[in-house]
C-alpha cells in the first residue's frame, strides 16, 4: 500500500452537501481493510517516538483513528463529544460553523494539567473544531502539541488557525 494508493480510496462525492462543494468520503478508507490498516501504520510510524501522554479524538470518525493510536502508544484516549453526549463534568467550547454554532465538550477528569495531546480527526478542513477542541484541553491545564489528520484541505487556511501546533496530514487536496 501506498499514499497514492490511500488516496484512490477515499471517495469524491461531487455537490455534497450542497452543490459546488466536493466532498472527500472517508469511508471509502474505512471499507478497505488493505487503506485502513496502512492509515493505522502511518499515524503509528509518525508519533511513536513523540512526547504525547494522550491522544484525543474528535466525534465521531476521529475516534475511529485516535483509538488504535492510542493503544499503540500506550496513554489515554479522551473523547471529544459534541454537548450533550458526555455525563457528569465537561469543559466545553463553542465554536462558528458555516451556518450557525456549535459547541464540544469534554470531560474535566480526563484532561490533566501538564499533558501533552495530539488531537486526531479524519479530515482537517477550516480548523474550527480542532480549535475548539484544542481550547477545551486548555482549559484543564494541558497542551495540544499535534493535530492529526488523514485528509487535509489546506486551501482552507487550517493552518493558520490552528497555529503554532503542527499539523500533520496523510493527503492533502486543493484547488479541486
Amino acid at each position: 500500500m501506498t499514499l497514492e494508493m490511500l488516496d484512490k480510496a477515499v471517495r469524491r462525492v461531487p455537490d455534497f452537501p450542497k452543490p459546488g462543494i466536493l466532498f472527500y468520503d472517508i469511508t471509502g478508507v474505512l471499507v478497505n481493510p488493505e487503506a485502513l490498516k496502512f492509515t493505522f501504520e502511518k499515524m503509528i510510524e509518525i508519533y511513536k517516538d513523540s512526547k504525547i501522554d494522550a491522544v484525543a479524538a474528535v466525534e465521531s470518525r476521529g475516534f475511529i483513528f485516535g483509538a488504535p493510536l492510542a493503544e499503540a502508544l500506550g496513554v489515554p484516549l479522551v473523547l471529544i463529544r459534541k454537548k450533550g453526549k458526555l455525563p457528569g463534568d465537561t469543559y466545553e467550547c463553542s465554536y462558528s460553523l458555516e451556518y450557525g454554532t456549535a459547541t464540544v465538550e469534554v470531560h474535566k477528569a480526563d484532561v490533566k494539567k501538564g499533558q501533552k495531546f495530539v488531537v486526531v480527526d479524519d479530515l482537517i478542513a477550516t480548523g474550527g473544531t480542532l480549535a475548539a477542541a484544542k481550547n477545551l484541553i486548555e482549559q484543564g491545564g494541558g497542551e495540544v502539541t499535534d493535530f492529526f489528520g488523514v485528509i487535509g484541505l489546506p486551501d482552507l487556511n487550517y493552518e493558520k488557525v490552528l497555529a503554532p501546533c503542527k499539523v500533520t496530514t496523510l493527503l492533502n487536496y486543493a484547488g479541486e
